[in-house]
């Protein structure tokens, strides 16, 4: 016997199938007291199911249609001796802990899904240790998609940066409480530093060019304690990271490529571009939304006013959109940017 129990779901008719004709229900005839029976009804028809909820669709801002379709075409060649490589079009990962709702999403860009090629972009996210000690780690990265190897390189980085911070799980968590912005700089700089240098030794093994075997990156820790606030963002090269306040976006990375849809945060301590290296540390503030986001979103986010608009339209509501909002909300799509994205967004109760 083959089939689902639904328990109180109501599924919608398929779209374009030919009407079913009504069936009858029959109720059973229940015994009273005394032996006599209740009348049993007369067959009643089956009420229409309530009209389901709109769907997310993937639709495209702007007066003209981007050059490629919405929706996945080729996909990437496989080889048999190497499946553990293949890499899905689209990755979403979400979490909620004390104030704070995580949304994340790495997909695969218009470009590489028409040509069949792997979503070259990487994302990680992870919990190290237990309880109020325990730290949430999201490292995204992404690589130049004409450069040999840039969907490894991301790959690696992040694993790297996530090896490093899991192990240092316990003095990170503890700094973050304690507001040593000074440690906490110079200590995710040297491992991301770490990094890096793995790639370029990488690159050697495989007598690739330096500048083609990497990636950017960009990486947040969250504590799980509710009573600590602090965000700590880190990273180097193409990507970025915006702030949604009282309903208007905000650049913390304002010497990027070019200005911001909006107001640009003021430098403060708390934050440091020295050498390539982006830091930052700061309270969040009770309706906050932070959005870290590789170089194929960054770039939209600063140059096309319409997607920060929409977005920030999108995200006014009072609670986090869902896991599959969120995948519709990312891919929101603009003629001319068709690279991988890769997002992760926080919402601050």
């Amino acid at each position: 016997m083959t089939g689902y129990a639904l328990g109180g779901v109501d599924v919608p008719p398929v779209r374009g199938a030919e009407a079913v004709p009504e069936l009858p229900v029959w109720r059973w005839e229940v015994p009273r007291e005394g032996g006599r029976a209740e009348e049993a009804p007369g067959p009643q028809t089956v009420a229409e199911p309530a009209a389901a909820q709109r769907r997310p669709e993937v639709r495209h801002l702007g007066d003209r249609a981007p050059t490629y379709a919405a929706e996945p075409g080729a996909l990437p060649p496989a080889d048999p001796a190497a499946l553990d490589g293949l890499i899905p079009d689209t990755v979403l990962e979400g979490a909620r802990y004390g104030t704070y709702t995580l949304r994340a999403v790495s997909l695969r860009g218009d470009s590489a899904r028409f040509r069949g090629e792997a979503r070259r972009d990487f994302l990680l996210t992870a919990r190290f240790g237990g309880g109020d000690d325990a730290l949430v780690l999201v490292a995204l990265a992404g690589g130049d998609r004409a450069a040999p190897g840039a969907a490894e390189a991301a790959a690696e980085l992040c694993r790297t940066i996530a090896g490093a911070v899991g192990r240092s799980q316990e003095r990170l968590a503890e700094d973050i409480r304690a507001g040593r912005r000074d440690a906490l700089r110079s200590g995710l700089q040297r491992l991301t530093d770490r990094g890096y240098g793995r790639l370029r030794a990488r690159a050697a093994e495989l007598g690739l060019d330096e500048e083609a075997y990497t990636a950017g990156v960009r990486a947040l820790l969250l504590p799980v304690d509710p009573e600590c606030r602090t965000r700590v963002c880190f990273g180097s090269g193409a990507g970025g990271l915006f702030r949604l306040r009282d309903g208007a976006w905000q650049d913390l990375e304002p010497d990027g490529p070019s200005a911001a849809p909006g107001p640009s945060a003021p430098p403060g301590p708390d934050e440091d571009a020295e050498g390539g290296f982006r830091f930052r540390a700061s309270v969040a503030r009770p309706g906050d939304t932070l959005l870290l986001c590789s170089g194929g979103l960054a770039e939209p986010m600063r140059e096309e006013p319409d997607l920060p608009a929409e977005l920030a339209a999108r995200w006014a509501e009072p609670e986090p959109p869902g896991l599959a909002a969120f995948l519709a909300d990312t891919q929101l799509r603009l003629k001319g940017y068709a690279d991988d994205r890769t997002a992760a967004a926080v919402w601050e109760a």
